[in-house]
């Protein structure tokens, strides 16, 4: 499942929907892959990985062609649609400038 949260315009909406797909589409607790892309910047990939810390999360970075941006992908266990969301805001709220996919 891959989402790009900068095309909705509504993020209450979005989040609403992908509540209701994660319930439809998985059962809990469950393995969830998150995927952000961030600025190649050192400190907003720490942070990232300060979010996910001492969940037991598969972290991995991978940077862009030209080295520009770098994608953060996290495999982790989550116990329900209502903690991924949560996961999903806080990295929303603390990393600037990241795109959540």
């Amino acid at each position: 499942m891959q989402l790009n949260m900068e095309k909705e315009s509504n993020p209450e909406e979005f989040y609403d929907k992908l509540r209701l797909q994660l319930e439809e589409t998985t059962s809990w607790p469950s393995e969830y892959l998150y995927k952000f892309i961030v600025h190649t910047n050192l400190a907003k990939i720490e942070q990232i990985h300060f979010i996910f810390n001492d969940m037991g999360a598969v972290i991995s970075t991978k940077k862009s062609k030209n080295g520009k941006y770098t994608s953060v992908s996290i495999n982790v266990r989550m116990a329900d649609p209502n903690a991924v969301i949560a996961k999903y805001k806080q990295v929303g709220k603390e990393v600037d400038g990241v795109i959540s996919l």
